[in-house]
């Protein structure tokens, strides 16, 4: 007993090989049929694979400019990141000259005058040098943030969305 199944556009029996059976069937269609499954294509109305490669391509493309958006806005913040530690550097810097000219201040009057002021010149560089200390500390711990400016995140994304495409065309080819 042949297998036969029935096409839903065309309303044709098929035999085993696929194929319509009538020869003024196949004229009057141009083989269009017969064109779809040789080409890969579906003969129940379904979209061919050229525009199911046409729609991959168009989501590949659409997740690649998402992919890009999401790794310009992360070198954005990195970036922004590592602006406001070298600025906390620079303040490092800053108070580390002042402390410095407090300390050459307190020698001198160390030196020149009476206790009190050399102490005082001392205690207030001692207070500018920790001052430093800690923006110092600061820069150091948000430079450590933004550095490498990699887009790790993005990267991240696109390695998952690389595996899962190899997943599901995997499991395709295996059907």
């Amino acid at each position: 007993m042949a297998h036969v199944t029935r096409a839903r556009t065309s309303g044709a029996r098929l035999d085993e090989a696929g194929t319509s059976g009538g020869a003024a069937r196949s004229a009057a269609d141009g083989g269009a049929a017969h064109d779809r499954r040789a080409h890969g294509g579906r003969a129940d109305g379904g979209r061919s694979v050229g525009a199911l490669v046409k729609q991959g391509t168009e989501q590949l493309s659409e997740l690649m400019r998402q992919e890009l958006r999401l790794a310009q806005a992360e070198l954005t913040r990195k970036g922004k990141q590592a602006g406001f530690g070298g600025g906390l550097f620079g303040g490092a810097g800053l108070m580390a000259f002042f402390g410095l000219a407090c300390l050459i201040t307190a020698a001198i009057a160390g030196i020149a005058g009476p206790l009190t002021v050399w102490a005082a010149a001392l205690i207030v560089a001692g207070g500018l040098m920790l001052l430093a200390a800690i923006l110092a500390l600061a820069g150091r711990r948000e430079m450590k943030r933004a550095v490498p400016p990699v887009p790790g995140e993005a990267v991240d994304s696109v390695r998952t969305d690389l595996e899962t495409m190899k997943e599901r065309a995997t499991k395709h080819d295996s059907r």
